[in-house]
């Protein structure tokens, strides 16, 4: 059952920690982006997600707040399958005030991931080594937003690594 997409990458990890179900395909698409995200950059995920859903994919992502979470809340609204990686041990809800999304995505069909342990806690340094696995394990990533030293843009580099495509939402000139 291990992802086909990161079975192929030299540094995949050895082990995977599943609570929940992986897909039996590789038609997964990242969706990752800032925490303090803009209301343009979720009304475009409204209209992209659910069409990602209906040409029958995934959506994986790092539970995280903002763009994270709003991603794998519209693949639950819109009955699609979605993934969420984590950077700590899959019985260490991180962010704890994501417990119950993460709960959701199990009961709805979808899986909870880490390449650690469980007990391992959230640390700083884990969450570039979970950036990797959303990247790895999915054909292309879309970024919605990111600021210049984001972990959105450390997930994009990786899957660049890894020779998938990388999608970037047009940037709204009224931002910086």
């Amino acid at each position: 059952e291990y992802p086909s997409l990161l079975r192929i990458l030299p540094d995949a990890p050895t082990i995977l920690y599943v609570r929940g179900a992986l897909l039996p395909h590789d038609a997964l698409i990242s969706v990752v982006g800032s925490r303090k995200h803009s209301q343009y950059a979720v009304s475009c995920l409204e209209k992209i997600i659910p069409d990602l859903i209906r040409s029958g994919y995934g959506i994986v992502s790092g539970g995280a707040y903002g763009i994270d979470s709003i991603a794998h809340e519209l693949a639950l609204k819109n009955k699609g399958y979605t993934a969420a990686v984590f950077g700590a041990g899959i019985d260490v809800y991180y962010p704890p005030s994501n417990r119950g999304l993460f709960d959701k995505i199990v009961e709805q069909g979808g899986a909870l991931i880490s390449q650690f342990p469980l007990g391992t806690p959230a640390e700083p340094f884990n969450f570039p080594i979970r950036n990797a696995v959303v990247a790895g394990m999915s054909r292309g990533t879309l970024i919605a937003e990111a600021g210049e030293d984001s972990g959105t843009l450390i997930t994009a580099r990786l899957a660049l690594e890894a020779n998938h495509d990388v999608f970037v939402i047009p940037a709204d000139i009224n931002r910086e």
